[in-house]
């Protein structure tokens, strides 16, 4: 009955690891009590069995409760189990992990003197923990943690990793002294040529190659290909009348807050630039109807549109949305073609937007956005003229012009070419600075240099290469006014005064 009991269990466990596991081995205990000589096997396997079979047939939940023994002290962990208090539930307990010293004693005796039943015992524990370790295995490959991210999964594919194949667009730029002195844009082709001032390259040279490499010309002149970004892209097609500039477009598209799957309404096409900039904006779920009065600039607009689909497919592999409608009429007498559609906002480029406003509010959703994209500011006053005459729903709530401001920062060069030296701070003399030294030339403006990939000096200490930052020499200049008109509902007059009521019903 002794051996029933979890916390003797534990005792004899250590009892016989520490200091007697030597004399149960030798037999020498044993035979001063028997007057024989036992084999150690026969002195400790009948130990071992009895303490296995009879734990193995208790229960669990009973096992700290056996014979009721107030005095056994309880482990903390088998209590939070017991209680609900440790999650999993799939944790051995204490009364059970303290067994393991007899699995090492089992591994003390010979092998060939070992019973079945030890045998038995032995293999059981570690079957299933195997069993344990694979179900946890298997659960880890097949279940994920809630909130985890996935990198596994594929994201959207980009085109850095791409190599440039024929039918691609292609843009050669070539920088100098902080310029851009050559830029074009190309559609590669097998037997194609670059001509340009600064030498020939062949398109066959181009396919194959990753965005971003820089080939010779044949005069020697390095060119950087890569692929043109969407901005680019307007930039350098071909147009008719003037485009809306990217700057502009973005603010425009802020103050609509165009997003996936809306409808927008455009009146003036003219080369595509804000067409292809809105129909980014919308994706495969939304819409861009798009007016032009004019044959040519929409025929142009279309024709840009579909090229950068073509070169788009071919450089991700998959379609650019066919999510825009090109209309050759008059918004103002295109009210058949927009009757049954509401449009989550408007933008507006034309001489006369005020002309198409009466049949545009019509249209737009309440509380919508109608941005109009004008030239100077005395078309902002006709415009908003052109609410107030025609009492439209409208209040503008802001007239806004974007400019950009670009700057120069570079390492400061010396006429050789070298860095200039970094001036120490007053009153503290070192080797450099000091006057009529070598390493006081007169420093030159980096945008004289000649390469426009400025290579600085390597193995200098951070801090010890002075830099000139100021306002780039080509200030850019004005573009567009935005205007920013929203679509409220008008509450209906009311009558301040009796005697206007009275007049009012009178009449």
């Amino acid at each position: 009955m002794l051996l029933t009991r979890p916390s003797l269990v534990q005792a004899l466990c250590r009892h016989l690891l520490t200091k007697r596991v030597d004399q149960c081995l030798t037999g020498q205990r044993a035979s001063e009590r028997c007057g024989q000589h036992l084999p150690s096997s026969q002195l400790l396997v009948p130990y071992v069995v009895r303490s296995w079979r009879h734990l193995s047939s208790v229960p669990p939940g009973e096992s700290s409760q056996v014979d009721h023994d107030k005095g056994t002290p309880q482990n903390s962990e088998t209590a939070l189990q017991e209680n609900g208090g440790v999650q999993g539930g799939g944790r051995r307990r204490a009364w059970e992990r303290s067994l393991s010293p007899l699995e090492r004693i089992g591994q003390l005796l010979p092998q060939d003197s070992l019973s079945e039943d030890i045998l038995h015992l032995r293999a059981k524990p570690q079957k299933e923990q195997n069993d344990q370790e694979g179900s946890l295995t298997s659960e880890a490959h097949t279940t994920k943690p809630s909130g985890a991210t996935d990198f596994s999964e594929p994201r959207g594919r980009s085109t850095c990793g791409v190599p440039f194949k024929s039918g691609d667009l292609v843009l050669a730029e070539f920088r100098r002294k902080h310029r851009v002195e050559f830029r074009k844009m190309f559609s590669l082709s097998s037997e194609g040529k670059l001509h340009s001032n600064w030498g020939l390259v062949h398109h066959r040279d181009i396919v194959g190659r990753l965005p971003g490499q820089v080939l010779r010309t044949s005069t020697g002149v390095r060119l950087l290909m890569r692929r043109p970004a969407l901005d680019e892209f307007v930039l350098l097609m071909k147009r008719g009348p003037t485009i809306s500039y990217p700057k502009d477009v973005n603010a425009m598209q802020m103050m609509m807050d165009v997003s996936e799957g809306d409808w927008v309404l455009e009146t003036g096409s003219g080369s595509g630039a804000m067409t292809l900039f809105l129909s980014r904006a919308v994706g495969s779920r939304g819409r861009v109807v798009s007016f032009e009065v004019r044959s040519d600039h929409h025929d142009r607009a279309a024709r840009n549109f579909q090229r950068w689909r073509s070169a788009w497919e071919v450089a991700h592999g998959e379609e650019w949305p066919d999510n825009v409608a090109f209309i050759n009429k008059d918004v103002s007498s295109a009210a058949s073609d927009i009757a049954e559609v509401t449009f989550d906002s408007v933008a507006l480029d034309m001489l006369n937007p005020q002309v198409a406003l009466p049949l545009v509010h019509r249209h737009l959703k309440q509380g919508a956005v109608c941005a109009v994209y004008l030239a100077n500011i005395t078309q902002v006053v006709d415009l908003l003229e052109g609410v107030r005459h025609y009492q439209l729903p409208f209040f503008c709530e802001k007239v806004t012009e974007v400019t950009h401001r670009h700057w120069l920062v570079a390492p400061v060069l010396r006429k050789d070419g070298r860095n200039a030296p970094r001036v120490p701070a007053a009153g503290v003399r070192g080797q450099e600075g000091k006057p009529g030294s070598k390493d006081q030339d007169q420093p030159e403006d980096p945008s004289d240099q000649e390469e426009g990939l400025l290579e600085t000096e390597m193995g200098r200490p951070f801090g010890t290469v002075p830099y000139i930052a100021r306002p780039h020499h080509e200030q850019g200049s004005h573009t567009a006014f935005l205007v920013k008109l929203r679509k409220f509902l008008p509450v209906p007059h009311l009558p301040h005064t009796r005697e206007e009521k009275d007049y009012n019903d009178s009449q």
